[in-house]
């Protein structure tokens, strides 16, 4: 048998290599021989670098950004294997997971960090720049980036803006003069992993505001103040980015690259897919188990698990999807490729417990599922 292990990460349990050893393990004890190929994946939040680098033999590089909360923190960046093409995700500089519980607040917290990382990878001198949008801990319509890239953001006495999505209902002028020209120079490729506009009902505010922690009230803000963002954007810049699928990715960074650096956001998995030659990858392969940590209405929509089963649907190799959640309706997954779907809780547990048991529970969980696969070749 040929297995391909291609999952996305769980989040706050286990990062998409982690999944790819336990899944493994799992694999072996029933089919100790199986040829098993290990392919982290990423639609365009974290872990796309690791993913990508991996893939392609190319090489890690770190430096010190500003962190969402403004503390110096160590972020990485990548060339991949061709040396011509960066990678950076801007999670490592702005992601949810720097950002504990009890301080997050996307009023203050700041993409600052990512323009750094950009800044960085130029310095490479790449051909090309791939850029992850996902997983951030902010809500600032990517000023912050924008800002450490030469940016002016500046209120109506002339000021500069503070830092965070809380402030940006005072801007009054957007000043590019300055922008690091380099970018210009690049090949831009911003990797996204949801369509959301930049605001209203579907828009980055009202969506993923609460869960990086803002209340109804400061959605309310923080939407009204990213509508006062675009406007002020589509004035200086003659750029309407309120309404385009993605401007809201990431707290709104996609509206930042699609506004000031003339961006075009493109279907994070399917970039994945193409740079680590998933389809090649399929050919002769038995199977493909993929999984994240939740299944719900979103995973429909231009996210990982989609994208591995429209390949394989097309090489006719069944995909197992494996998650630590499952909510809604799956019937568009089944008719996207999907095989079958299986969750990896044992029993009834807290939440914590959970994610900390993530390794050994998708261990037995594909465990039970391969033997399920080898009673069914023994009656054939």
């Amino acid at each position: 048998m040929k297995i391909i292990c291609a999952p996305d990460s769980f989040k706050e349990s286990m990062n998409a290599s982690v999944v790819c050893q336990s899944m493994e393990r799992g694999i072996r004890k029933v089919f100790p021989d199986a040829e098993i190929i290990h392919l982290p994946m990423s639609d365009g939040g974290e872990g796309l670098l690791s993913s990508l680098i991996k893939s392609t033999n190319g090489s890690m590089f770190s430096i010190m950004v500003m962190g969402p909360l403004r503390e110096q923190v160590q972020a990485s960046y990548g060339l991949l294997g061709d040396h011509e093409t960066a990678v950076v995700e801007i999670a490592q500089a702005c992601g949810l997971h720097l950002v504990p519980k009890a301080l997050r607040n996307p009023f203050t917290t700041t993409s600052y960090g990512v323009g750094q990382l950009i800044k960085a990878a130029l310095d490479l001198k790449p051909k090309r720049l791939i850029i992850g949008l996902g997983g951030s801990s902010t809500n600032d319509g990517g000023a912050g980036m924008l800002s450490a890239l030469g940016v002016k953001f500046t209120d109506k006495n002339q000021h500069e803006l503070r830092l965070g999505g809380g402030f940006l209902n005072q801007l009054a002028s957007v000043d590019i003069s300055k922008l690091d020209p380099r970018i210009n120079d690049v090949e831009l490729t911003i990797a996204c992993d949801v369509m959301n506009p930049l605001t209203g009902s579907k828009g980055a505010s009202v969506v993923y505001g609460p869960q990086k922690g803002a209340d109804l009230l400061m959605v309310e803000i923080l939407d009204k103040n990213l509508k006062h963002y675009a406007s002020i954007l589509k004035k200086t810049l003659k750029k309407e980015v309120d309404s385009i699928p993605g401007a809201g990715a990431a707290g709104g960074l996609g509206s930042a690259f699609i506004a000031v650096l003339n961006a075009q956001l493109s279907s994070g998995i399917n970039t994945v897919l193409q740079l680590t030659q998933f389809e090649t990858l399929l050919k002769g392969a038995s199977l493909v188990l993929t999984g994240e940590g939740s299944l719900d209405e979103q995973t429909s929509y231009g996210k990982t698990i989609v994208g591995i089963a429209k390949k394989a649907k097309q090489h006719k190799v069944p995909v197992i999807v494996f998650a630590g959640k499952i909510s809604g309706d799956l019937h568009p997954l089944y008719k996207s490729g999907v095989s079958s779907v299986f969750g990896i809780v044992p029993g009834v547990f807290s939440l914590e417990e959970a994610l900390a048991d993530g390794p050994k529970n998708m261990e037995l969980a594909v465990e039970n599922t391969m033997r399920l696969l080898h009673q069914i070749k023994k009656f054939k």
